[in-house]
């Protein structure tokens, strides 16, 4: 695992675009997957803080909720044309064999002037999709149909 100053990097896919990402806990490692997810479609340092989305998602397995995170705002981001440049994961949690997600993403409106678009991402695949506990954290792993 790289140093703990890097939140993510990209790796190498024929087609489409696939990245880990890492942090001290999962939710610190789902927030960051966010981020480079959103940085594969725009440049999350001009979006501004100005609408506050909060998000809670369910799955029967981490790797699924990781998934569920990741399509729900891609979803939000589809059909309410909101981007999103700062992510945070408050907990994640397993009850009763249901992992649960709660967190907030903030951004604002698309404005094609200002937020251009790179790559449309179609969707979240299951892929090469891996959670995992290091010595230095967590580590996610996600591929993006795009």
């Amino acid at each position: 695992m790289p140093s703990t100053e890097v939140k993510y990097e990209y790796l190498e896919h024929t087609a489409d675009a696939k990245f880990r990402a890492y942090g001290k806990t999962k939710e610190d490692a789902f927030a960051n997957a966010a981020e480079a997810m959103f940085n594969v479609m725009i440049n999350t340092s001009k979006v501004d803080c100005k609408h506050r989305e909060d998000i809670i998602v369910n799955a029967p397995e981490i790797d699924e909720l990781l998934v569920e995170w990741l399509s729900e705002l891609l979803f939000i981001f589809e059909v309410d044309f909101l981007a999103f440049g700062e992510f945070k994961v408050e907990n994640i949690t397993e009850k009763d064999g249901e992992f649960e997600l709660s967190g907030h993403a903030c951004g604002e409106e698309i404005d094609l002037e200002k937020h251009e678009i790179d790559t449309e991402v179609k969707a979240v695949t299951y892929n090469d999709l891996r959670v995992e506990e290091t010595e230095n954290g967590s580590m996610v792993q996600v591929t993006v149909d795009t």
